[in-house]
């Protein structure tokens, strides 16, 4: 847990460092050249702080003993952080999408120069290894808030990218910013929803997965040695941890000792393999 902990908060610092001197960078870049798209890129790179801000924020709460206030902990706190990057990445969608829209109905195309050029490419690099880079560690540490931060980073990669196709074709085809611009909001806001979705559904309650099932089925058929007909499997996702209930059948004859060693054997096996504290409430055979 404290790996872990380190992992997403060395990624959440090089995010906020790296998005700082992009912005001053960006901010640079769009005033020296006139570009109002570049200044708006900069701004969506300075909102990719704050998210990364919030992650933070999230994860340190999410670290917070239980206690009796909260006797299962403190992990939601990190899907909560999810939550609210998704809703500062609908908001940045929705605002490039008005964007686009204003600029599609008055027309008009910006006029770009090297200094546009050199600052849009090292941006899109650059915020694309930072996605890359996330999008690992979360893969490692399986953080919900880590990956939403590091869908954030994509997005801005992408504008970036819209941006540069932008400078390059512009003078021979008509509001093509703006045509790109709607596809770029389009990918934001589904972004967005693939976000709220990882973070709500664990909250809301979900049902096992067929994957989860047959692990179960394979580690108590093991540990018993015979099919004890496992079923009211519930899983219930703290955000940094994760427990189970579910019901086993036992012989009716079987001593109560033998019965709570089974089942105590199987709740180590679990939590052992699949990192999942399990309740188990054993029944007779009718």
């Amino acid at each position: 847990m404290q790996k872990r902990t380190k992992q997403i908060f060395l990624a959440g610092w090089v995010s906020i460092i790296l998005n700082l001197l992009l912005f001053l960078l960006k901010y640079w870049a769009g005033l020296i050249s006139g570009s109002i798209a570049i200044i708006a890129d900069a701004w969506h790179t300075l909102t990719d702080s704050l998210s990364s801000v919030i992650l933070l924020i999230g994860i340190k709460i999410s670290k917070k003993k239980p206690n009796v206030k909260r006797p299962f902990g403190y992990g939601r706190a990190e899907l909560i952080s999810s939550i609210v990057i998704g809703v500062l990445l609908a908001m940045i969608g929705f605002k490039f999408f008005q964007e686009s829209i204003l600029k599609l109905i008055n027309g008009g195309n910006e006029i770009f120069g090297k200094t546009a050029i050199i600052v849009t490419i090292i941006s899109l690099i650059v915020k694309e290894v930072m996605a890359q880079y996330s999008f690992y560690i979360a893969r490692k540490t399986k953080s919900v808030s880590l990956k939403a931060d590091a869908w954030h980073h994509r997005s801005d990669a992408i504008s970036s990218l819209v941006i540069l196709i932008g400078i390059f074709i512009s003078p021979y085809v008509p509001y093509v910013d703006a045509i790109l611009g709607i596809l770029v909001s389009c990918f934001i806001f589904y972004t967005a929803f693939d976000i709220f979705k990882d973070a709500v559904n664990p909250i809301l309650g979900e049902e096992p997965g067929k994957e989860l099932i047959d692990e179960l089925n394979k580690i108590t058929s093991t540990v018993s040695g015979y099919d004890v007909k496992l079923h009211h499997v519930h899983i219930h996702n703290y955000g940094n941890h994760k427990e189970l209930t579910c019901h086993i059948v036992l012989p009716p004859d079987m001593r109560l000792s033998e019965a709570a060693n089974i089942a105590d054997t199987i709740e180590k096996k679990i939590l052992e393999d699949l990192n999942i504290v399990a309740t188990i409430k054993k029944e007779p055979y009718k």
